[in-house]
């Protein structure tokens, strides 16, 4: 188990989540296909690959920061993501980033704070709030969660298990919501019903961080 977020962590990281939504890409292109464009579930699929096979030629955790490390994933996954997701996702990886800056390693209090600080940069780049039923929805209980769990003296483990159950949660509810940004806002009601296929993906990405603490 890691007590800290390394490059090492972060790596595994990105791998996994890779590796999940292969494994659920049709349950993505499901949901999406019933609001959105059908494509979510083939873009996180493709894009996730290109990412992590970049990091795993270029060794692109070797000899750099933490922060720097998380802004080479956010500009990849702006080349390499379609879709709207693309954006959203680098918008994440880059705030944190920028917060983390010249650490080589994060404890549960310093994560927090740089993926709020992602957190920040995504609503900044797409405009979204609580209940608009985006991948918001997910992220932000779950960044809520794990700055708690971090005051509440968690170690990483338990952290970013507290993280995972809130998004989960997050990703539940917004099946009821009303979609009021990107392409599902134009159903209107018919909107109501389908769990956002955004929220969905970014639960996989706060599980898949919980497996590589566990794995570390």
């Amino acid at each position: 188990m890691a007590t800290a977020v390394t490059n090492e962590v972060i790596i595994d990281w990105l791998a996994r989540f890779h590796d999940i939504v292969a494994k659920q890409r049709a349950y993505l292109t499901e949901l999406d296909s019933a609001i959105g464009d059908a494509d979510h579930g083939v873009n996180m699929d493709r894009g996730l690959a290109q990412v992590v096979e970049t990091l795993t030629q270029q060794d692109a955790g070797s000899d750099a920061s933490t922060g720097a490390l998380l802004q080479h994933i956010g500009n990849d996954l702006l080349t390499s993501l379609g879709g709207a997701a693309g954006p959203l996702y680098s918008a994440l990886f880059l705030g944190a980033g920028a917060v983390a800056g010249e650490r080589t390693r994060l404890d549960p209090g310093e994560l927090a704070d740089s993926l709020r600080a992602g957190l920040a940069e995504l609503v900044r780049r797409g405009s979204a709030e609580s209940g608009d039923k985006t991948m918001f929805d997910a992220l932000d209980p779950a960044v809520e969660a794990l700055r708690q769990a971090a005051d509440d003296g968690a170690g990483l483990g338990q952290a970013t298990a507290s993280a995972a159950a809130a998004a989960v949660a997050g990703r539940e509810a917004t099946a009821p919501m009303l979609a009021r940004k990107g392409r599902a806002s134009y159903l209107g009601e018919r909107s109501i019903g389908h769990v956002d296929p955004g929220a969905a993906s970014a639960t996989m990405l706060v599980i898949a961080l919980v497996e590589a603490v566990a794995q570390e």
